[in-house]
Parts: structure tokens; sequence; C-alpha cells
């Protein structure tokens, strides 16, 4: 597959980082980290209603911008360079490649436009007490209430779960699985914010009693459709982490050419070099597994996007994890130290290396459909 990129994406490109620089200061994501929400209502808007960045996945005819998964990853790339702390991924991503895959035009057209629109954050619930982010993994049940249906069991490390106005579950029938809309504030539905090393990513456990809930799937089984969504968000992830290493990189060759030790730039020592050598590497790598996984997600080839996304987060968490981790010891002392951001990286880097599952669980996969 070829993978290139328009004058128009790079156009793209430079307004969001321009505004996620403004907007994702390394003192915003700090205030936010310790909000409860975890992001700021203003720049939310402000994404939905300036930049369309909300709805950009979101067909025009359901008030969004009518792109695709291409564009969706530049976004994704840019946030991650700068902490981007928000509900894009379990909003802007999962949950509207839930709706678009799964859903009928009767529920795409009620949930669509307040989610393009930024009135809505919806999210998608999979994992599970196991807390592997496997379709087939998938226990709770569904039953018929009637005309509706009624959920009961609990979904684990749900992203943005304690602040979403709208959960889309996944949950067995008696024909298969199934795709349900839970309102937030649906009766016998708990939700609580989970403890997490990376503080930048809110994730919550909801517990469903006999919860309310309504099919959006129809009466097909969405298995494979969840099983797409799930590659989506694995290359959506997977860009994100690229742009994170790029920004570890360039903290580390920018400190490297003005920290003087011995009278000489720390950068001009060959353990620095071969540091930072290794971290340009791995990333470049890191990036050109992450953009064919993108531009398969804007495809039609379902096992392309499986293979290329399993192998994409595989190796981007290894190489965003590694070039966090060599960022703190190039900055030696102070990368170790609460004000300094590198830890904020490294922390993100570890959190975002098992949403979705490891490396070594991709790798697996990955194994599996080349039959090896």
């Amino acid at each position: 597959m070829e993978v290139s990129f328009t004058s128009e994406h790079e156009e793209l490109r430079q307004t969001v980082r321009k505004f996620m620089q403004k907007e994702s200061t390394e003192q915003t994501v700090r205030n936010l980290m310790e909000t409860e929400r975890g992001y700021d209502a203003r720049t939310w808007e402000r994404m939905a209603s300036e930049l369309s960045l909300i709805g950009l996945a979101v067909p025009e005819k359901f008030g969004g911008a009518g792109y695709t998964a291409i564009e969706l990853g530049i976004v994704m790339e840019e946030m991650g360079r700068e902490l981007f702390c928000g509900p894009y991924l379990s909003t802007a991503v999962l949950a509207t490649s839930a709706l678009l895959r799964c859903a009928d035009d009767a529920a795409k057209a009620k949930l669509l436009p307040p989610i393009a629109s930024g009135k809505t954050i919806a999210t998608l619930a999979l994992a599970e007490e196991s807390g592997r982010y496997d379709v087939g993994a998938i226990a709770m049940r569904a039953t018929r209430d009637g005309a509706n249906w009624r959920l009961d069991g609990v979904k684990n490390y749900v992203l943005d779960g304690h602040i979403a106005d709208v959960v889309l579950v996944a949950a067995r029938t008696d024909t298969g699985l199934g795709l349900f809309q839970v309102e937030g504030s649906a009766p016998n539905f708990s939700r609580a914010s989970l403890p997490t090393l990376d503080l930048t990513r809110k994730l919550a456990r909801l517990t469903f009693n006999g919860t309310p809930a309504s099919l959006v799937s129809g009466n097909s089984d969405a298995t494979s459709a969840l099983e797409h969504v799930l590659g989506v968000g694995s290359a959506m992830l997977a860009v994100e982490q690229v742009g994170g290493s790029q920004r570890c990189l360039e903290m580390s060759t920018e400190y490297a050419k003005t920290r003087l030790q011995f009278g000489r730039p720390i950068g001009s020592f060959q353990a620095i070099k071969h540091k930072c050598a290794d971290m340009l590497v791995e990333t470049e790598f890191a990036r050109s597994a992450a953009y064919h996984a993108v531009f398969c997600a804007a495809g039609s080839d379902e096992n392309e996007l499986k293979s290329a996304s399993h192998m994409a987060r595989s190796y981007c968490s290894e190489a965003y994890f590694h070039a966090a981790a060599e960022n703190i010891q190039i900055h030696g002392g102070m990368g170790f130290t609460w004000e300094h951001p590198a830890h904020l990286y490294f922390k993100r880097a570890r959190a975002s290396s098992i949403l979705f599952g490891d490396p070594i669980e991709h790798r697996q996969k990955l194994g599996a459909l080349l039959n090896l």
C-alpha cells in the first residue's frame, strides 16, 4: 500500500500542531490531569466548532467533516506530541468508529450529530474483569425486556467512562454479539474512576445491574465490526505513540546541544550520540508502521488492517517506551524530577503500551494471522 500525504494533509497537521502547542501546554496538561473530568470544556468546544476535529471522520450528512482515518491519524499524532488531555480517542475514534461500523441508520442519525458538534461525549466499553481488549473474551449478557434490553455485568478500563454522556456497550445476546447504547444518567448504572499511572488519560469501571439499554447494531452479529473498530483504535493509538516518541527525541537532542559538561555539549559524547541515534531509528521505524496501519484503516482490506494494526502496536509501544526512558536518562538528574515533563511522557508511554493489548499479545495475534 502506498503511504503518502497531500499538501492538504500537511496543512491540517500544521493547523492542529499550532492549536495543540497553544492549548495543550505543559502547565495545562498538569492542571487538567489533576481534575476529575480530565479535560477543558472550552478547548473541546473550540475543537468541534472552529476546527471540526471531533467530527472529522463523521460523514457530512450526520454533521461531520466527512474525512477518513488518514486525517484522524494526523490529529492523533499531533495530540500525542503534546500529551493532549481530552476524550478524543474515546469519542472521535472508538465511539464514532463503532457507530459507523455497527449502528443502523436511525442510531447514526440520532447519535453522530451531537458527537460531531462536541455536545456529546461518548465511549466504547469492551474490556471486562480480565482486562482483555479481545472481542472473543466478552462475556456480558444482554436480556430482552419487552421492546428494550437490560445489561448485567462489569466493564473495566473504559476510556473516559466516568464522564461519557453515551456509553456504547458490547454484550452477548442469543444471536451473537450486539452493541448497545446506555445513557450516562441511566438507572442501575454506576461508574467509578480508576487510579492510573498516566494521569493524563482517564479510565473508569462501569457496573450494570439490570441497566436499560438500546440495541443499535440490529439483529446481526457485530463481532467482525467490533474487531474492525479495535483495529482502527489500535492504529490511532500507534500513531499517537509516534507523536510522543518524536517529542521525546526532540527534547533529548535539544538538551544534548545545550547542556555542557567538561566544557563541551553532552551531545558531543559518543554515549549520548548513540542514545539519540537509536531513538531516531526506532521512531522512524515506528512512524512507518503506524502510518501503514492508519492508511489500512482508511482502506477496505480487513485482513491487512488486522495485521498492520498488530504490527504497529507491537513496535510503536516498545519504541515509545524506549524513547521516553532514554529521554529521562539523557536529561540526567533533572529528568527524574517532578518538575520536568519527561516523566509525563514516560507514564503515557507505559500506560499506552498495554491499552488495547500489550506488545506480546499483539505479536501473538499477528503470528496467528500469519499461521506462525
